[in-house]
C-alpha cells in the first residue's frame, strides 16, 4: 500500500539517488599514463643504444659479416665450428672480402660478426619489448582514450625497420650496379638511420606528453606559442635533414677523405667534387666524398645559425621551462658543432665519430622538448620564481 505524501513534501524528498562519480570521464581518458610512460621510456633507451651500436657496427666494417635475413632462426649465432665455417664462406664470397679483407682469420671474422648479430638482435629485443607492451596494455584496456593508433605507430615503424635493414645490407652483399662496391648504398644507409630517429621521435613525444595529465594539456594548448612552435618545428625539420647528410657521410666514408677545417685539403670547394668514375653527374651527391662531406659541413652551419635565431626567439617566451629548454637546444648546437669539427680533424676516429653520432641524438631529443614546452607551455609561478 503506497505511503501518504504530505502536500508540503518537495518531490524527490526522502528517495536516494545514485550521485555521479566526480572525475570519472577523466579516469576513463588518463589509463595508465604513467607505466605506458615507463614502457616508452625503456623503449627510449633501447633505440638510442640501437643507434649507438648501429654507429659502431658501421664504422668497424661488421654490416656486412652476415649475409642473409633470417628474423626468427637468425637469432641464434653460429653454434659449431662447422656453422662458423659455413658462415665464414658466405663471406668470403662477397665483394667487401675478396677486394677488402682477402686473406682474412676466422677469429677476425668472428669478432665483426658478433657486432653485426648484436645489431639484429637488439632490433629484434626492441621489437618484443614493443609488442609485450602494447598488446598488455590493449588487452587489459589500460590505453589511454586516443592513444591506440600513436603506440601503434612506432611497432610499426621498427617492423618496416626491419625490412629497410636487409634492403640496406643487401646493396653490400651483391656489391651493387658494378659488382664491386664494398659498402652498402649510402641512400639506404641514410633512409636506415633516419627512420630509426623517426622512431626515437615518436617515442620521445609520446613520454613528453604521458607526463602530463590530458586536462593539464587542454589547458596549455590555449596558451601556444604558435610562432615559437614553428621556428621549433623548422629546426626539427632541419636537423633532420643534417642527420640523414650525416648518413651520407658515414655511407662513403667521406669523413676520412678532407681532415682539415675550416678549408678541404687547402681548398673551400674540393676539386672534382661533381666526378665519380662511370656515373652520372648527380650520382656524386651520394658518391663523391668531397661533394657529400662539403655539403653536410654547410648544412652544419646552417642548422648552428639558423638554430641560434630559434634559440634567441625561444629566450623571449613567457614561461621559464620553455626558455631554458630553448637554452639548452643553443648548448648543444655549439657542443655538436665542435664535436663534428673534432670528427673531421680525427679523420673520423671511431671514439670521436660515435660521439658526434651521440650529440645528434641529445640535439634531437632537445629540439623535440623544446618544441613540445612551446606547443604545451608549463604556467609558471610567480610566487615559486618559476614565471
Amino acid at each position: 500500500m503506497a505511503t501518504k505524501r504530505s502536500i508540503f513534501e518537495e518531490v524527490g524528498q526522502g528517495t536516494s539517488r545514485p550521485v555521479a562519480a566526480v572525475g570519472g570521464i577523466a579516469r576513463a581518458q588518463r589509463g595508465a599514463r604513467g607505466a605506458i610512460r615507463v614502457w616508452l621510456m625503456i623503449l627510449f633507451v633501447l633505440v638510442v643504444v640501437m643507434i649507438a651500436v648501429g654507429g659502431l657496427t658501421r664504422l668497424t666494417d661488421s654490416g656486412l659479416s652476415i649475409t642473409e635475413w633470417k628474423p626468427v632462426t637468425g637469432a641464434l649465432p653460429p653454434m659449431s665450428a662447422q656453422d662458423w665455417q659455413a658462415e665464414f664462406d658466405r663471406y668470403r664470397a662477397i665483394p667487401e672480402y675478396q677486394l677488402q679483407n682477402k686473406g682474412m682469420s676466422l677469429e677476425a671474422f668472428k669478432a665483426i660478426y658478433w657486432w653485426e648479430w648484436g645489431h639484429r638482435q637488439l632490433g629484434r629485443v626492441i621489437g618484443l619489448v614493443w609488442a609485450i607492451g602494447f598488446l598488455g596494455f590493449l588487452v587489459t584496456r589500460r590505453l589511454p582514450a586516443g592513444w591506440t593508433g600513436r603506440l601503434l605507430l612506432p611497432g610499426v615503424l621498427i617492423a618496416l625497420q626491419g625490412g629497410i635493414g636487409w634492403w640496406m645490407v643487401s646493396s653490400g652483399v651483391t656489391g651493387g650496379q658494378t659488382g664491386t662496391a664494398l659498402d652498402v648504398a649510402s641512400y639506404r644507409l641514410a633512409l636506415h638511420l633516419g627512420m630509426a630517429f623517426v622512431i626515437l621521435g615518436l617515442v620521445a613525444w609520446s613520454v613528453f606528453l604521458l607526463g602530463r595529465s590530458e586536462a593539464d594539456l587542454l589547458q596549455a594548448r590555449r596558451i601556444r606559442e604558435g610562432r615559437l612552435f614553428g621556428l621549433s618545428t623548422g629546426l626539427m625539420h632541419f636537423a633532420f635533414l643534417q642527420i640523414l647528410l650525416g648518413a651520407l657521410v658515414a655511407g662513403i666514408d667521406a669523413g676520412r677523405a678532407f681532415p682539415t677545417w675550416p678549408d678541404m685539403n687547402g681548398q673551400f670547394f674540393p676539386a672534382e667534387a661533381f666526378y665519380v668514375p662511370g656515373r652520372p653527374v648527380w650520382a656524386a651527391f651520394f658518391e663523391n666524398a668531397g661533394l657529400v662531406q662539403f655539403i653536410h659541413r654547410m648544412s652544419g652551419y646552417g642548422v648552428l645559425g639558423f638554430g641560434l635565431v630559434v634559440w634567441w626567439r625561444g629566450r623571449g617566451s613567457a614561461h621559464q621551462m620553455t626558455r631554458r629548454a630553448f637554452d639548452m637546444v643553443g648548448a648543444m648546437l655549439v657542443v655538436q658543432i665542435l664535436i663534428g669539427i673534432a670528427t673531421v680533424l680525427s679523420a673520423a676516429s671511431p671514439h670521436v665519430a660515435i660521439t658526434h653520432q651521440f650529440g645528434a641524438v641529445v640535439l634531437w631529443v632537445l629540439i623535440l622538448r623544446a618544441r613540445c614546452l612551446s606547443g604545451y607551455p608549463v604556467a609558471g609561478s610567480i610566487r615559486k620564481g618559476t614565471a
